[in-house]
């Protein structure tokens, strides 16, 4: 018994070593080589249901100055996801002060969304891609979630900022998606290039 407990415990060495070579091995991905880039015009991503059951557009969504597009895994089962909803939420007036709304989308459906929106009392659009169509426009699909998997389809977390003509003006992206960036780092960039233009 003994013999095969030592086993077990080695066997699940090994395995775990094996997936953590084959992630710290992997090469990172910079925010300039993941989705469309910048200085396009956004991929139409047709008519997505809201987390009331409503088809919306990205038009429908934009502000009178633009849109920031968040791409992120769940809002179910991520907490990364869930504590980066929560602090754009507590920037979004800031944000929409400057002609900017907000949208958030991922592969929950509505009924997951709307749970969760109501339970933080996030005020900004939610947008369900169950079928992960739009993360795979986009280009964003995380690789490393085989079919069967419950993140299978989730996205790599990325934020884009649009124009009100659509043209992505700034992506912001971490390496990890245990690390999204803050709040304050998106209306700084809004306020960046708003300077400019």
């Amino acid at each position: 018994m003994a013999v095969v407990f030592r086993t077990t415990k080695l066997f699940k060495l090994m395995v775990t070593l094996t997936i953590f070579t084959a992630v710290s091995s992997a090469k990172p991905v910079r925010a300039e080589e993941l989705g469309p880039p910048v200085g396009v015009t956004a991929p139409d991503i047709g008519k997505r249901l809201d987390q009331t059951g409503m088809p919306r557009t990205l038009t429908d969504a934009m502000g009178s100055k633009g849109l920031v597009l968040m791409f992120f895994r769940s809002a179910d089962w991520c907490p990364y996801c869930q504590a980066q909803l929560i602090d754009m939420n507590s920037g979004a007036a800031e944000i929409e002060k400057r002609g900017y709304r907000i949208v958030a989308l991922s592969y929950d459906s509505p009924e997951i969304l709307k749970t969760f929106a109501d339970k933080r009392h996030i005020s900004f659009t939610f947008l369900s891609d169950p079928k992960s169509e739009v993360i795979d426009l986009y280009k964003l699909r995380d690789p490393q979630y085989p079919p069967g998997n419950r993140a299978y389809g989730v996205p790599r977390p990325i934020i884009f900022i649009l124009d009100k003509n659509g043209v992505i003006r700034t992506k912001l992206y971490e390496e990890s998606f245990k690390v999204r960036p803050p709040v304050s780092a998106v209306i700084g960039a809004i306020d960046a290039f708003g300077t400019k233009g």
